[in-house]
């Protein structure tokens, strides 16, 4: 099929890779089933080729459908030839498409059409031969006052009107002007009069200039936000001269008066018809690469979070941070149970605060807390102050925690039905507790969008944006695996295969049930076929089933192989997983067959080794600067650690813990030259950054991390012991405090 032929050459594949792919889409089968399960059918395709496939495909049937319809359009008109056929059905893009089935496409009435019916249709092909002819005798005889053509100057209007929209509508001529814009094409902006005041974050742009071709992503985005804001003006155009050149050489033939109106015409043409359309679609084009690059970054973002190192199932006391307000507590058991909700004002007079360090201290007592995670929002480095100084045992780990959509979270449906019978400022600790135990499980129960990981991601196409966090949020889950015993509606709905429905239906059955005890048990969910189980079960987990192998990542249709290299071992599956030396003695070239080959059973042995395992880094505790709690503590010179909050094409965000992010522009993020941020930093990394300039009054705060030790920048987190300072106990209350801190001794 030719559309493989292009799809593999594209991509540097085989057809057969391919074709064996589309067809395992078209039967229903997820990305990450494919490339996880089916590696011997796709010659070891992974996800982003698999989901590349999947796109492009898309694109070209629906290319085909728009030919058919173009075909059909021009067959009514009674127009088609076998050479324009050939023209529609050879067509390699939409533009393509679009540029051959212009003249044909039904149109509103134009000047043309109005000229046509006047009867002038005649004088303009005439006009168009070029030949010696008296054009304005000619044109005489077409003046009528029935046809409304007064003159003989009306007539030759008319006639370059019908000459100026073939131009226009002439295939090699857009594609000659279209190659224009996109090679030599300036984008220009200014901002609208009176406006300046209200534009002034677009000031960088009241006067600009750029070449489109070589225009950032970020940077066309920001203009064309400004122009929807109704402040800039822009403009997309190459020399107009140089355009009309072009064109004049492709229709002026001759140095005949007639020759002289079809110049004429050509130049009309260009300024009223062609450039304005074709504007439109370098627009449109221009857009859609921006978008595909802003979502890229989106999306690499996101995956990073997504994939954060969980602290894992803790007993955790969770803070909302507020000053009036006061705080807002919760505190959560392994499972993430919400156990307890209190307020505490540590802000609000030495009373309140004394009864803050009562009750903190207490909670931690009486749940055995072993961490603390406090929001970074409003008031957040000072509650962390204030919980470092209450002289908590070591083993209690105290951790910022990026509460970006936490509110979203609050004010959702999911939150309403999770806890119908509490707050918004209760559900919002939850989840920022949550997100600390297990990061991915949380954020999916949130708008990607909300999470603030992207650049203008609410100005690109939302719903290529939709599919492709989609696809980052699916990887993510399905590479991580999901406990389908304590897993939540929305982590599941993710998984391969399931989707909401079945999602509430497993949590249904779990619900009347009990837990799962095997991953056959999967099949009497309602709705649950062959082929959904089929995508789904590989990725679900069961912790302490039956089967210790429905606690892995091997797919229920190989379990018959681990139970035959078991037997040939003379052991158990228990001692296969156990026992490093049996596993290194399996002949996996024994196992090969037809349906199953080494790639497979490599993936097997590999998971027997660490059956379940988390992909994810290990959770490490990080620290801010004592003291540097807001930017207003910050001066030039000063080195601080902090964590990377957003990557994007200018540079990378930095969370210093003051309550307002950094910029590490591109340029400062390493002592070479690199064009991508993205092969410096990541979301989440632990970074050391140097304070290069600040603007309290703009809350702008510029770093660098240029002359850096590469041992600082790494993934790895720079480990800060607190420092532990007694804390200063008065009032009525000073006993009790004193007692429940003697637990902790």
């Amino acid at each position: 099929m030719v559309h493989y032929k292009i799809i593999a050459r594209e991509l540097s594949i085989s057809e057969r890779q391919v074709e064996s792919t589309v067809e395992l889409l078209d039967g229903g089968a997820t990305v990450p089933f494919i490339s996880r399960y089916r590696k011997e059918v796709t010659g070891e395709l992974d996800e982003v080729q698999i989901a590349a496939i999947r796109d492009r495909i898309e694109q070209l049937r629906e290319l085909d459908k728009r030919k058919d319809s173009v075909l059909k359009s021009i067959t009514e008109q009674g127009k088609l030839t076998p050479e324009l056929e050939k023209q529609v059905k050879d067509a390699k893009t939409m533009a393509e498409l679009e540029d051959i089935y212009l003249p044909y496409k039904p149109k509103r009435r134009t000047r043309a059409t109005i000229a046509k019916e006047k009867g002038l249709e005649p004088l303009a092909n005439l006009i168009f031969e070029q030949s010696k002819l008296d054009i304005y005798k000619e044109a005489e005889s077409y003046i009528s006052e029935e046809k409304q053509v007064a003159s003989i100057e009306e007539a030759l209007v008319g006639a370059r009107d019908i000459i100026a929209e073939k131009i226009n509508e002439d295939k090699d001529a857009r594609t000659k002007i279209r190659k224009l814009f996109m090679d030599t094409a300036l984008i220009s902006s200014k901002v609208l009069s009176g406006k300046e005041t209200e534009a002034i974050k677009y000031k960088d742009y009241f006067d600009w200039k750029e070449a489109i071709n070589k225009i950032p992503s970020h940077r066309l985005l920001a203009l064309r936000r400004g122009e929807k804001e109704g402040f800039l003006m822009l403009d997309i155009q190459p020399e107009a001269e140089v355009a009309i050149e072009i064109l004049e050489k492709q229709f002026v033939l001759n140095r005949t008066e007639s020759a002289e109106q079809v110049k004429l015409a050509t130049q009309d043409a260009y300024k009223r018809l062609m450039s304005p359309s074709i504007e439109t679609d370098i627009r449109m084009k221009t857009k859609d690469t921006a978008d595909e690059d802003a979502i890229k970054v989106f999306t690499e973002n996101l995956k990073q979070l997504l994939l954060a190192s969980p602290l894992g199932q803790k007993n955790v006391l969770s803070i909302d941070p507020g000053f009036r307000s006061g705080c807002k507590v919760v505190v959560l058991d392994k499972q993430g149970k919400l156990l307890h909700n209190d307020v505490v004002y540590p802000e609000m007079g030495s009373g309140k605060k004394v009864l803050a360090e009562q009750t903190i201290l207490a909670l931690c007592a009486k749940h055995n807390i072993e961490a603390i995670a406090i929001g970074n929002g409003t008031a957040g480095r000072e509650t962390e102050d204030f919980i470092r100084k209450l002289g908590l045992p070591a083993e209690i780990m105290i951790v910022m925690v990026n509460e970006s959509g936490a509110s979203v979270y609050s004010a959702s449906d999911v939150a309403r039905e999770e806890f119908p019978d509490y707050d918004l400022t209760v559900r919002g600790a939850v989840s920022i507790g949550r997100r600390l135990m297990d990061p991915l499980a949380e954020l999916v129960k949130i708008d990607p969008k909300a999470i603030g990981v992207g650049q203008y991601q609410h100005d690109v196409e939302q719903n290529k944006l939709k599919t492709s966090l989609d696809d980052v949020v699916i990887s993510c889950v399905n590479a991580v695996g999901v406990e389908v015993n304590t897993a939540s509606k929305q982590l599941l709905t993710y998984v391969s295969g399931l989707g909401p429905q079945l999602a509430e239906n497993i949590i249904k059955h779990r619900n009347e049930n009990g837990p799962f005890k095997k991953r056959e048990e999967l099949k009497k969910v309602a709705r649950m076929g062959d082929k959904a189980f089929e995508q789904c079960a590989g990725f679900l987990r069961i912790r302490d089933a039956i089967n210790p192998l429905d606690s892995s990542s091997v797919h229920p249709e190989s379990y018959q192989i681990v139970e035959k290299m078991a037997k040939d071992q003379n052991c158990s599956i228990e001692e296969l997983i156990k026992n490093d030396a049996v596993r290194k003695a399996i002949d996996l070239k024994k196992y090969v067959s037809e349906t199953v080959g080494l790639p497979t059973l490599q993936d097997i042995v590999k998971e027997l080794a660490k059956p379940g395992r988390d992909p994810r880094e290990k959770f490490e505790t990080f620290s801010f600067t004592d003291g540097v709690n807001k930017i207003e503590d910050l001066r030039v010179g000063m080195k601080l650690p902090g964590i990377v909050t957003n990557v994007t094409n200018f540079g990378a965000f930095v969370d210093i813990g003051v309550h307002q992010d950094g910029l590490v522009h591109v340029s400062q993020l390493s002592d070479t030259f690199i064009s991508d941020p993205k092969t410096i930093v990541k979301v989440q990394q632990k970074v050391m950054v140097t304070v290069t300039e600040v603007d309290a009054a703009r809350k702008r705060i510029a770093l660098t991390m240029k002359n850096q030790d590469k041992s600082q920048t790494s993934s790895k987190p720079q480990m800060q012991t607190p420092k532990k300072k007694e804390p200063e106990i008065q009032g009525s209350l000073q006993d009790q405090l004193a007692a429940l801190k003697n637990k902790f001794r």
